[in-house]
This record gives C-alpha cells, structure tokens and sequence, in this order.
C-alpha cells in the first residue's frame, strides 16, 4: 500500500520549482504504543493539569509563561505568540549547496521523504541527479506550522530526503565536554588497534543485521501475559574490566577470551569443613534464577478500554 504525504512544499532554486510531496521516514506499525492504566483495575487513566491554587484548569483556560526567575513568569497570550510565528509559505528555498560531508550527522534532528509531486517529476529527477553526480546536498530554509527551519536535501536510493537541521546554538559545545589531555598511545597499541578495527571494516552499512532485543522481549511480554503464562527476566551479561589493554586487543585479534582475573580471598565461596564448595544461596524471585509469580489474566474489557473515554497521552516504548 503505497504510503501517505504528512505535507506538501515546492522546492525552489534559482527560478525553478518544484512541487513535492512530504512522507515521513517512521514505520509506525513496529512501533510499540503504551497507554497509562489504573495498576490493578485496567481503566485507561485522564489527564489533567491542576493550579495549586485553583484547581482543575481547562484547555481553554491555559495560556504559555516563561520562567523569568524562579517562580515568577512573563505570561505571553496565545494571540500575542500567533503574531511572532512564521508565516508558513511552504516553500524549500534553496540558498546553497555544499558537499555531503560538510554537514555534520550531529545537527541532523529528524529525516523526512520527499517525493515528487504531480507536474514535477522531470525537474524532480533533474535536481536529484544534478546533486548525486557532484555529492552535493542542497540546504534550504523552511516554514511550516509557525515554525521557521534550515533543512538540508539531498539524494536518497532514486529521490530525494530531507533532514531537519539543529541551529548552531541548540547544539552543546565539544568544549564543554571534560575530556582533558589523553594520552597518545603507543605504536605497539594503535598497530594493534588497526588491525582490530580492519577485521570489522565492511564496505557498506547493512541495516538489517541489526533488531532491537528490547522491542522483541517486550512482544513476548504482552504475548506472554495474554495467555496468562509465566514471564522470565533475562539475566544481564557482565564482560570483565579491561586491565590489560594489550591483552585485551591480541585478544580480539586471536577471538580467545580475556582470562577472568582472580577473585578477593573475601569474594571466593565459602568451603565446607570436608573441602567440598558449600551452595550458593538461592537467589530472590527477581527475575534472576526463578521464575516471577504469574500474572492475573486480564479481561478483554480492562485489556482494551474504550478509546473514546481518555484523553492520556500515549506513553512510546
């Protein structure tokens, strides 16, 4: 089923035009929707914003504040911020085209499809093939819902995607980040290093190498609770510390495991008098060895309450 526009923009350079169609980039049907429930009645939970002083505050009644010093706001009317936002011309103005590498991945904030839209295939593939034979990607301003954004486009598979770029001061300064002064390893380490690094070196990215455990551990959850069965938490995988880093990257190398270092005489198991290793204790029912008490089954009703009773957000996996 071919895939339905978000918005519609015309992408402009120089004097020519381009009418396109928006897509977004996101599967939504793999992803994984919660709603807030009652715990232990199953009613899907309302909500609602409350004045310390006043009460329950309706929609209508809310209006936007910045927190000028603690506790005291500047009120700002939703007439007033209508006035201050950008007018949505809905046009992907071009003002430059740089080399692919130039952007940084960091400033990219959200990717969208574009795809042409009626009347504008041939200019269309006349922009996306331009930029592909000289790796170019287009940055351009854009406004849209009282928004004002920079985007870079640039060529995707046999079209073109748009990135929705961070300004320069939404983004923290590297300095600001306490690395100090490293140490500039040794010949010996980076040679070592080198050759680790080109035993995992692949000519392309395959995507599909790659699942997301969590989000298939949490489907067995709910499949699991639905049928009433017992759920097991799995147990986490410790890797010993690195001591040794030479060890540790011929290693790698040879694909021998690190030898584990020896325990403190206060950690090793206690022994019985006649030298055998007494048990070790049971462990708690937290997942971890035993099993967890089995879930109630839920009715259908608490299970899948009515959608039209609640106004809670939706909280994403």
């Amino acid at each position: 089923m071919p895939a339905r526009s978000i918005d519609t923009a015309t992408i402009a350079f120089g004097l020519v035009s381009i009418p396109v169609k928006i897509f977004s980039t996101s599967e939504r049907t793999h992803e994984i929707h919660f709603n807030f429930i009652h715990e232990g009645c199953g009613e899907r939970l309302k909500q609602f914003y409350e004045c310390p002083k006043h009460g329950k505050v309706e929609r209508s009644e809310m209006s936007k504040g910045f927190e000028l010093t603690k506790g005291s706001f500047i009120e700002l009317s939703k007439e007033e911020l209508k006035n201050l936002e950008a007018v949505a011309s809905d046009e992907i103005e071009m003002r430059e085209f740089v080399p692919i590498s130039a952007i940084d991945p960091i400033f990219v904030d959200a990717t969208y499809y574009l795809g042409p839209a009626k009347g504008g295939e041939r200019a269309y593939r006349l922009l996306r093939d331009a930029m592909e034979d000289k790796e170019l990607a287009g940055v351009a301003a854009y406004s849209a819902r009282g928004k004002q954004y920079v985007v870079m486009v640039r060529p995707f598979e046999d079209g073109l995607a748009m990135h929705q770029l961070r300004y320069r001061d939404e983004i923290k300064a590297w300095d600001e980040i306490p690395v100090g002064k490293l140490p500039k390893p040794p010949a010996s380490e980076l040679a070592l290093a080198t050759k680790v690094i080109a035993q995992l070196e692949t000519d392309e990215f395959d995507p599909t190498k790659y699942k997301d455990e969590v989000k298939g551990r949490v489907r067995k959850l709910i499949a699991d609770k639905a049928k009433g069965g017992e759920i097991l938490a799995p147990e986490a995988e410790e890797r010993p510390p690195v001591t040794d880093l030479m060890a540790a990257l011929k290693a790698s190398l040879s694909g021998e495991k690190l030898p584990v270092a020896d325990e403190d005489d206060d950690e090793k198991p206690a022994k019985k008098s006649n030298g055998h290793r007494a048990k070790a204790p049971a462990r708690k029912a937290n997942g971890h060895g035993k099993h967890t008490k089995r879930a109630p089954h839920r009715t259908r009703a608490a299970a899948h309450p009515p959608r039209a009773k609640s106004t809670a957000k939706r909280a994403h996996h």
